[in-house]
């Protein structure tokens, strides 16, 4: 049985943040309940077609849940709401400022009816102080969080995955996975937040001590590290790319007496700790660049694993699809999805126990099955249907 097995979680939720926390529940065996706009639904199923006429943020970020759609502005629309929220055990929003009091759904009035519910909201900027009631997208907590200032190499670039969602998306599955902990030793529930700003501001952490610390700020460095030499990509012989990581001196001390044939230079005035590397970069790369030249890839990542130094090919999504530690570790399942199955990988976390992998859902797929739950009968159910509650 998966851990989570038994609990409900109501999800009034789209695009990225709060459905990522949501399905990783689903994932551990917790029944989610997603509330979606009637015929519509949660506009990520929008973003793009590339999935077999489907949004590839939507099937990555959905399987497993139920889909109920649901006008929660009318009044029969919010009756159904808070009737289902009664009824589980967790209720997660990232609706716009003011809307899940608007609904009256704010955590205090949930856990006022209910002290056992665990309630998490998350939003872009905190649910008080002075930028409360702006809205809040990915890129924009990127750019405030100074994330954009240090990536790319010339100019300012956007982390190529939607990094600030998937933080607070983290944060807040692990939040409900510890109020869910609490709750069961001392029956209390839980009102929790996380904001895509804070969330990204905690990985901001180590550039942040760097320049509180050194008054000045690290440099862009493309995709090399920036405070760390050698550690970035050369390109081999046969023009494939391989990105070495050195770490402490007895790595660079190998790696210069069996990788570069040259053991002098671990101790040579420049290259000697790990700053002098890095203010010697320049120099320091040209060595390492000339030497491989000297080999194909395949021959260089030999000869850099027998030396103990870390590497790695860099390379495309087209090559991560096709890896072979994701091959022969079965990591693969395939998921129903409305336009056909797809593959998908199994999360992270590895519990002794397969997972749920259940379908994506289509747009409304469970909303009758959900209100005969309720005690709606079928006249009722077809005339919310009919006036388009649901």
């Amino acid at each position: 049985m998966l851990p989570l097995t038994g609990i409900t979680v109501v999800a009034l939720e789209h695009a990225v943040a709060a459905p990522f926390a949501t399905r990783q529940l689903a994932d551990l065996g917790a029944r989610v309940i997603k509330i979606e706009r009637p015929g519509a639904g949660d506009f990520a199923r929008r973003y793009d077609e590339s999935i077999k006429g489907q949004s590839s943020y939507f099937v990555w970020l959905n399987r497993s849940k139920e889909s109920v759609t649901l006008d929660v502005k009318s009044p029969d629309g919010r009756e159904i709401l808070h009737e289902l929220v009664g009824r589980a055990d967790v209720l997660v929003q990232n609706l716009g400022p003011g809307a899940a009091d608007r609904l009256g759904l704010s955590a205090a009035a949930v856990r006022a009816r209910d002290p056992r519910k665990i309630v998490l909201g998350i939003t872009g900027w905190g649910s008080d102080g002075p930028w409360a009631g702006r809205k809040a997208y990915d890129l924009l907590a990127q750019c405030e969080a100074g994330l954009v200032s240090l990536t790319g190499a010339e100019e300012p670039a956007r982390v190529g995955i939607s990094v600030a969602d998937i933080a607070a998306g983290m944060y807040g599955f692990s939040a409900v996975l510890a109020a869910l902990y609490r709750r069961q030793a001392t029956g209390e529930g839980a009102t929790l937040e996380i904001s895509l700003f804070e969330a990204l501001a905690e990985w901001m952490g180590q550039p942040a001590h760097y320049t509180a610390g050194s008054g000045r700020q690290q440099p862009r460095a493309g995709a090399r590290h920036a405070t760390i030499a050698p550690y970035g990509p050369f390109t081999a012989g046969d023009g494939r790319t391989i990105l070495i990581s050195i770490q402490n001196e007895t790595e660079w001390a190998r790696f210069c007496a069996e990788f570069l044939g040259a053991p002098e230079l671990a101790t040579d005035p420049r290259f000697a700790t790990n700053t002098l590397r890095v203010t010697h970069r320049d120099a320091l790369e040209a060595l390492i660049a000339a030497r491989f030249a000297e080999f194909d890839a395949p021959a260089a990542s030999a000869l850099l694993d027998r030396a103990g130094i870390a590497n790695a090919g860099v390379n495309t999504v087209d090559d991560f699809l096709r890896h072979p530690v994701l091959r022969e570790r079965g990591r693969w399942r395939d998921v129903d999805t409305p336009g056909g199955p797809i593959r998908a990988l199994l999360p992270p976390i590895s519990l002794g126990a397969e997972p749920r992998m259940d379908p994506v859902p289509a747009v409304g797929e469970h909303t009758a099955a959900v209100l005969a739950e309720l005690g709606r009968s079928r006249r009722e159910i077809d005339d919310l249907a009919d006036k388009k509650i649901i």
